[in-house]
């Protein structure tokens, strides 16, 4: 979780919202969507007494390196504080358009590249726009299911846009909606407390940026035996490392399980994700 403070002396832990947007136009509605959510939950917070900043990865921006981190099969150097500012986030806002009835293909190539562990227990809003109310149902059919599988805490209320909504009352009561419920996971520290209690009991890849986060009621927890600080690292220094991993097995001249480049019957390369 961030602990940044709001001044000297203040004590006051400012917490982090972080947009992933992949809006290419300018202005992009996508983006849109994503501040008026953002800029809710603020206020929310702050009526909690808690206060946050917003911050935005613009993936127009990094086109490129996320093409490159594909092709090589690692975040290239390029895309590291984007990946360092998700793992710090207390939460994320997705915002993509859809193109052919599908996410766009650029947010889908960023998450691709991210390690699985990026993601856990951390309260997540998905949202979307398009140019037709026909593609409502894309953030809960396409993003809900996708952060779900990246073990995050996807809020109830998904956001959806066409052109005739932002003129209507009704955008605005669900992105209040979805503020509040946001803002409620973010002020109970929920999340970092079950990622901290359940760290040990996910596989992590070696080298993820991805952190424990502590609740406000939680605790350092052991994590296989050993004490964990608040910067995810071992008690005696050395990081949390699951030595069970493909690239451990791969290191020591073992067998990947299910993971990595495979082959199925067709001689067509399949990937299993990129860490």
């Amino acid at each position: 979780m961030n602990r940044a403070t709001t001044g000297a002396g203040s004590g006051a832990e400012i917490r982090s919202v972080v947009i992933i947007s992949a809006g290419v136009s300018e202005p992009s509605s996508s983006a849109l969507l994503a501040d008026r959510l953002a800029g809710k939950t603020v206020e929310f917070l702050r009526e909690r007494g808690v206060e946050a900043r917003v911050a935005r990865i613009e993936l127009r921006a990094l086109a490129l390196d996320i093409a490159k981190s594909n092709v090589a099969g690692f975040v290239v150097d390029g895309l590291r504080p984007a990946v360092e500012q998700l793992a710090a986030a207390d939460a994320v806002i997705a915002a993509t358009p859809v193109y052919k009835a599908g996410i766009s293909g650029l947010f889908k190539s960023f998450i691709d590249v991210l390690a699985d562990d990026l993601f856990i227990a951390k309260p997540v809003a998905v949202t979307a726009t398009a140019g037709s109310a026909r593609h409502a149902l894309i953030p809960d059919e396409q993003l809900r299911p996708l952060f779900a599988y990246l073990r995050a805490l996807v809020i109830p209320t998904a956001l959806f846009a066409a052109p005739e909504d932002w003129s209507a009352p009704a955008l605005g009561g669900r992105i209040e909606r979805a503020a509040i419920e946001l803002a409620a996971l973010v002020a109970s520290g929920v999340g970092g407390t079950i990622a901290a209690e359940t760290w040990s009991h996910h596989d992590h890849a070696f080298g993820s940026a991805a952190r424990p986060r502590f609740g406000d009621t939680a605790s350092a927890q052991d994590v296989d035996g050993a004490g964990v600080d608040e910067a995810g690292e071992a008690a005696d220094g050395v990081g949390v490392i699951d030595f069970d991993s493909e690239l451990m097995r791969l290191a020591t001249g073992g067998n990947a399980r299910g993971g990595g480049d495979r082959r199925d019957g067709n001689g067509e390369s399949h990937s299993s994700g990129i860490g």
